[in-house]
């Protein structure tokens, strides 16, 4: 995205979409309709609220919207993992990779471990497992970058 792209997207959104997106960076009400207090906050109703997600999402305004769960707090685990693959087998073995229900997200990068992604699983030992079978699939190393430290940023954007 060019930087005219990210202005023209910033042109069109209105005063509620702007308080929307900052809202939505914030913790929602843990409840079987957790936006029905932020719609009222905003003064406008549920459906609108929830078009207008939408409305941001195909936009690409928000590129992701979801929780973000401790995978270790519940027992499980996260790990950073990379791939030097060979730039014609790239499309290849993205699909292999991405077909792992454990992939949280998969990144190309410009640098010779030109795949980075992101494993998470139920249990510790899940990391080494989903490693080895994406290792037999692909016949490349996973290359696995454990956390070692965690530090909260507290990254916010504002609209």
């Amino acid at each position: 995205m060019t930087a005219l792209d990210t202005s023209k997207r910033a042109q069109v959104l209105d005063d509620i979409d702007r308080a929307l997106v900052n809202a939505l960076q914030d913790d929602l009400p843990l409840n079987h309709r957790p936006f029905a207090p932020l719609a009222e906050s905003l003064g406008i109703s549920e459906d609108a609220l929830l078009t207008r997600v939408q409305a941001l999402r195909d936009s690409g305004v928000l590129t992701r919207f979801g929780p973000f769960f401790d995978a270790a707090a519940m027992g499980g685990a996260f790990c950073l993992c990379a791939i030097a693959v060979p730039p014609e087998d790239f499309e290849t073995v993205m699909t292999q990779v991405n077909a792992h229900p454990e992939v949280a997200h998969n990144y190309e990068r410009t640098h010779r471990l030109n795949m980075w992604f992101v494993l998470a699983t139920e249990t510790v030992d899940g990391i080494a497992e989903a490693a080895a079978r994406i290792e037999q699939e692909t016949g490349l190393a996973v290359l696995q970058f454990p956390k070692l430290q965690e530090f909260y940023i507290g990254f916010r954007v504002a609209a």
